[in-house]
């Protein structure tokens, strides 16, 4: 029995069509992240604090890019394979964080609709935040966003 405290970040580059996948949601922008996955950076970023938070190997152990059996996988379907790696090592998440770093698209609009749905999948609350670069760096010229993570979880012991 214990807590664990885990942080993960993720950053993809803006890249072809769309759909836009942040936090599990599709959301409305021009652009869609490149990736091997649906780009979902949100996601991707809470995976690793969660699995750093246990002391598991980290997201690309589990869902090696260039694999075939992850070729555009959700970031919803990777979180909860990542709880499920939890669960077998007999740990439950209490609570995680994550904030979203970007000049576009705005996340205020989908704010509570990204928590819940984080929440949901996770099985306890995650909160969002967002910010910008203030126009510097690649996310500030629009080229990518990134995402860091935090994430508390208690060891129940198996």
């Amino acid at each position: 029995m214990g807590l664990g405290v885990g942080s993960g970040m993720d950053v993809h580059a803006f890249g072809g069509g769309g759909p836009l996948m942040l936090g599990t949601l599709a959301v409305d922008h021009p652009r869609g992240l490149a990736g091997h996955s649906d780009g979902d950076v949100v996601a991707h970023a809470l995976c690793d604090a969660l699995l750093a938070a246990a002391g598991a190997p980290d997201i690309g152990h589990y869902f090696p890019p260039g694999e075939p059996e992850w070729a555009g996988a959700s970031g919803a379907r990777l979180l909860g394979l990542v709880m499920d790696e939890l669960a077998r090592r007999g740990a439950r998440p209490l609570n995680a964080h994550v904030t979203v770093i970007c000049e576009t698209p705005r996340i205020g609009p989908v704010r509570e609709r990204m928590q819940a749905a984080l929440s949901a999948v996770v099985g306890a609350p995650v909160s969002v935040h967002a910010t910008t670069t203030e126009g510097l760096g690649f996310t500030g010229r629009e080229e990518g966003i990134m995402s860091q993570a935090v994430a508390l979880i208690e060891r129940t012991g198996l």
